[in-house]
């Protein structure tokens, strides 16, 4: 085993969090300044896409690092049946459900149900489709709706809070039904959808536009809410949520009329992008 990969079960994932929470949120100008260049230097941000783009400008870095983008930055699919890409980021995996088991990497594998926390829940999965997008702390981190829905129901799951970077997804065993995570449930024109949100190490917060500030607090137990007859229904590229720092979003569709188009792994994507359609049966997954 890598050492990169044992230290991560040894470190206090929450309380590097929470530390991580605090030196985002804090307002002092020469610490939160320092932190956004030497970010927009290390990952080479583009700030010229950003609807602010005086580095500077920024309260705090948990406020640069969920800034908002331009009107038009990143344009929407024109076809009905598109799948809109949740989010920027790479393409980790993506392709079909078999068995109610989704690819995490070659030779790592985990069950729809562990990922939702309810067997019930996974069982219109259980031959679905799959998209796994990795938000890098380059990336625009806000996470919009792949497909028009009413939001049915959310579950926020405990868990630890491994990396998600490459290296960890390759070498944890179900890293992404092990850490701590919110689940959306969604009913669309065509069907249940299902939205993740995976926290990570040093991912100081998660948001809904609902609701507000969903991580912290971290869950001691699975927390559901039912949203049925609240009227909060999002349109396909509308902001659902964003993370206060990078991690990864999943996206689940139901056994039936789904398609991606050519993903790939580690492929570039953007919010927005065209992913697949929804008239079509999948028959193929990138996994190989």
């Amino acid at each position: 085993m890598r050492a990169a990969v044992a230290v991560q079960y040894l470190l206090p994932h929450r309380l590097l969090s929470r530390l991580v929470l605090w030196a985002a949120r804090c307002r002092w100008r020469p610490w939160k300044n320092l932190l956004i260049r030497r970010v927009v230097a290390a990952y080479e941000v583009d700030l010229g896409e950003a609807a602010v783009e005086d580095a500077t400008a920024y309260p705090s870095f948990a406020a640069f690092f969920t800034r908002a983008l331009k009107p038009g930055a990143r344009p929407l699919p024109t076809a009905a049946q598109a799948i809109a890409c949740p989010a920027d980021g790479r393409i980790s995996q993506a392709g079909a459900i078999s068995a109610g088991r989704i690819v995490q990497a070659k030779g790592q594998a985990f069950s729809v149900a562990e990922l939702l926390g309810d067997e019930a829940a996974a069982a219109p999965y259980a031959q679905g489709q799959f998209v796994t997008v990795y938000l890098s702390p380059r990336d625009y981190h806000r996470v919009h709706m792949p497909l028009a829905g009413e939001l049915v129901e959310t579950l926020h799951i405990p868990g630890r809070l491994f990396s998600v970077a490459p290296f960890a997804v390759e070498a944890v065993p179900r890293l992404f039904a092990r850490n701590e995570r919110l689940v959306c449930h969604f009913r669309g024109a065509d069907g249940p959808f299902v939205v993740v949100l995976v926290g990570a190490m040093l991912v100081s917060g998660i948001e809904t536009v609902w609701s507000g500030v969903e991580v912290p607090p971290y869950a001691s137990r699975p927390n559901g809410r039912d949203w049925q007859g609240q009227g909060i229904r999002l349109e396909r590229g509308a902001e659902l949520g964003r993370f206060n720092m990078g991690s990864t979003v999943i996206v689940l569709l139901p056994t039936g009329p789904a398609r991606w188009g050519d993903l790939v792994p580690d492929q570039p994507v953007r919010m927005g992008q065209t992913l697949g359609n929804v008239t079509d049966v999948a028959k193929t997954s990138v996994d190989s």
